[in-house]
């Protein structure tokens, strides 16, 4: 089986070894020769995937390989015009057109889940200031705007507080640009993450929720399961992942990023994003589930059984290499790895600060001393701990 992925970053870089041990061919369209997935994936084509010719190479593989089976993603930033041409050649789209809107257009997706009755923040389409300035006497005076699109890694958000300061993205969308939507600024306990994968046939797995703690709007890390959380919010969190899958009919691994909010009947969830894609908040699943992220997302594409999500041990960690000052990460690995503990993801990346360059994993039984660990072993990747001897 051949299975054609648009995007060469990390997430098609860690499909690999799963692909390789289901004996499914993974075809990457990659954005240069030395990228990431290309560092490590033997069929990978280099082209754009906004340009139709590049992504119907992929999928009909030319002269050097069979027709893929299924065209899937490592991120959302695809258009529909491509999707479309795949389609007309008879190759599933996994996740589909229909579905993969709606993590590229924020306002689609809040519309659509309120559709569906899953629970979110108070939330208005902003097409000028004088929208904006009222949105924010509604909320107190103070709100979250959006880019309906572009958006990531806290990249299109702004908290404001006047409508002046988004004036740029507004003078932006009145050129073309992405609209804009504001949503009320959350007060939440903290930010949860649930991971499922569902496919074609309906089944749908869901790994458990995890806690996640995000840093100038980055995944720093995450803690599996989410600590001393309530059995019954968790089964809400799952129910509300599990109605945006079926909802929007998702294909593959769907994560959905959510905060937990504290009320006077208890603590409760509000969805805040979506992506319809293995995840950052999955990362731990390599070593810590007993399938992992990327290995349920080919499963799922391909419509085969879905693997068990559980977890191995009691808790894992994972905690992302942001940066580094080291001009060889690899130089920290001897005492990284002395740990024997830790797990090293490296994505093969570039250096530049903030960056995700990789990620440092901790499984077992403590939570507190897996988190030390992992973010020890982090620390002396990005040099931010000093290497002994």
């Amino acid at each position: 089986m051949v299975v054609a992925v648009i995007g060469g970053g990390q997430l098609a870089r860690m499909m690999t070894p799963a692909a390789t041990a289901l004996g499914v061919r993974l075809r990457v369209l990659v954005e240069g020769p030395d990228v990431s997935a290309a560092q490590v994936v033997v069929d990978a084509p280099v082209g754009a995937p906004r340009e139709v010719a590049d992504v119907l190479e992929l999928v009909r593989g030319g002269a050097d390989g069979p027709r893929a089976d299924v065209l899937t993603f490592e991120h959302e930033h695809v258009g529909a015009d491509v999707l479309a041409a795949v389609a007309e050649l008879g190759v599933p789209v996994r996740p589909s057109a229909q579905a993969l809107l709606h993590a590229r257009d924020k306002l689609a997706m809040r519309a659509r889940l309120a559709e569906l009755g899953v629970p979110g923040p108070r939330w208005a389409p902003v097409p000028d200031a004088d929208a904006l300035t009222a949105f924010l006497a509604q909320m107190g005076g103070r709100a979250v705007v959006k880019t309906a699109r572009g958006g990531y890694d806290g990249k299109g958000v702004r908290v404001v507080t006047s409508a002046d300061q988004v004036a740029d993205w507004f003078d932006a969308a009145a050129s073309g640009g992405p609209e804009l939507l504001a949503e009320e600024a959350v007060d939440f306990v903290r930010e949860l993450a649930v991971l499922l994968a569902r496919r074609p046939s309906g089944e749908v797995r869901a790994w458990p929720v995890v806690e996640t703690v995000q840093r100038d709007g980055v995944c720093a890390e995450v803690v599996a399961p989410a600590p001393d959380l309530d059995p019954a919010v968790a089964r809400a969190a799952v129910q509300a992942a599990t109605t945006v899958a079926e909802g929007l009919d998702v294909t593959g691994v769907l994560a959905v990023e959510m905060f937990e909010v504290s009320g006077p009947d208890g603590s409760r969830v509000l969805v805040n994003e979506l992506a319809m894609r293995p995840h950052n908040s999955g990362h731990w699943t390599i070593d810590g589930a007993v399938t992992s992220q990327f290995e349920q997302h080919l499963r799922a594409v391909l419509d085969l059984p879905l693997g068990d999500p559980g977890a191995r041990a009691p808790h894992a960690v994972m905690v992302n290499v942001l940066g580094s000052s080291r001009e060889r990460l690899t130089d920290a690995l001897p005492q990284v790895l002395a740990d024997p503990h830790l797990r090293v993801h490296l994505y093969g990346k570039g250096v530049r600060p903030g960056r995700k360059l990789g990620h440092v994993t901790a499984v077992g039984d403590d939570v507190a001393d897996l988190r030390a660990r992992a973010r020890a072993g982090a620390a002396l990747i990005q040099g931010t701990a000093d290497l002994a001897g």
